[in-house]
């Protein structure tokens, strides 16, 4: 990578930074509803090399993207303006701009492994990636809380993605061996154990292939929802309804479908919390597996955002012995997550893969990960 950065720059890079992509164990959708999630760092991720220049340019490449350099003047940029891959770099950068600070240029190199489109939050590691990088390369002194908003900035407001903070939250504060409980209210969050090798389990990601486009207009169609059922509800979030006033919330909606929003938003932090609670009292993580497929069922059925290969996966991975299983990231494609016993990682990738080419369905692509630590600085 050092000289791959040197053959594009003709001089090495002054800063390393890493950032990993997510997975959501549980609580999705929340986030922008002031709710509560539950997200592990993965052992993939994006990483930035960084080196200053002089003349206010930005020039951001990726590895991944071979012989492709995207320039701007850092003053110049503007919400849009640039797309594609480097719109995210640029994003930060412009972000960065916004908040006051002053880049006198910088050269950026990328390169990922985590599959895009999968949901497991690609484009929030290449963002926190940059954002640290450039942090320590200028001496900005930003804070881990203004590097989450700074990259949150890039994404919804420069790319125009409405997500929420969940990716970049859990990209730069994961630990190695936890997850992380965020209360998006009050934007604290809190390490909680999660040590599956001790229990004989692991976490299997299932890529369904199938691709996820929060760009296509879906998933800000479901934020829409919860916002208009806040407004009807007179609160000021979903978050605000209690697992206690359900019920009279629901008589009180009209809409059909902004009943089923509210049913899953509600019901969804009410698995997050038992969840932590599970976890927090040294339950065994087994536990954890009912409320991940209640999770799927209300995500499928009340927030519908699944489709057939990621129900396919969390049946099949049922059917084969997991202990829980359900989509994760925003859906409408990407992954899913299933709570396995170590001994039966191989039936149940042999049962998914069999049954989507059953279907005809693109082979999925089936790997298990540990809870990672979060954005760090590599040497070098």
């Amino acid at each position: 990578m050092r000289s791959r950065f040197e053959d594009i720059y003709g001089r090495p890079p002054q800063r390393t930074w890493f950032a990993p992509g997510r997975v959501n164990i549980i609580g999705e959708h929340t986030d922008y509803n002031d709710g509560f999630a539950l997200p592990i760092a993965l052992p993939l991720g994006v990483r930035a090399d960084v080196a200053a220049v002089a003349d206010g340019a930005a020039r951001v490449s990726s590895v991944q993207h071979p012989g492709e350099v995207v320039s701007a003047r850092i003053e110049d940029l503007s919400p849009g303006c640039v797309d594609g891959w480097a719109g995210y770099a640029m994003g930060v950068l412009w972000a960065l701009r916004e908040e006051g600070h002053q880049l006198p240029g910088v050269d950026v190199l990328i390169d990922g492994d985590v599959p895009v489109g999968a949901g497991l939050s690609s484009s929030a590691a290449l963002e926190c990636a940059v954002a640290t990088a450039v942090d320590d390369l200028f001496g900005l002194g930003c804070g881990s809380d203004s590097l989450i908003r700074i990259a949150r900035r890039a994404e919804n407001d420069f790319v125009g993605v409405p997500t929420g903070a969940l990716d970049q939250t859990a990209s730069m504060q994961c630990r190695r061996d936890q997850a992380l409980f965020v209360d998006f209210r009050s934007m604290q969050t809190r390490a909680v154990p999660l040590q599956l090798d001790q229990a004989g389990l692991v976490l299997l990601v299932i890529d369904t292939q199938a691709p996820h486009q929060l760009v296509d207009g879906e998933y800000a169609a479901r934020r829409a929802d919860c916002a208009r059922a806040a407004l009807a509800l007179g609160v000021a979030s979903l978050r605000e309804v209690a697992s206690a006033d359900l019920p009279a919330a629901l008589t009180t909606l009209a809409e059909p479908v902004l009943r089923r929003r509210v049913n899953h938003v509600v019901t969804e932090n009410a698995r997050v919390t038992q969840a932590v609670e599970s976890l927090d009292s040294g339950k065994d993580p087994r536990e954890l597996g009912s409320l991940l497929t209640a999770s799927h069922v209300s995500l499928r059925d009340d927030f519908a955002v699944s489709c057939p290969e990621l129900d396919l996966a969390v049946d099949t991975a049922l059917a084969a012995g997991a202990h829980g299983a359900r989509m994760t990231g925003g859906g409408f494609g990407g992954s899913a997550i299933a709570l396995v016993d170590q001994l039966n990682v191989g039936a149940v990738t042999a049962a998914v893969s069999r049954a989507f080419h059953q279907r005809g369905f693109t082979p999925p692509v089936v790997f298990t990960v540990h809870p990672s630590p979060g954005a760090h600085r590599l040497p070098g």
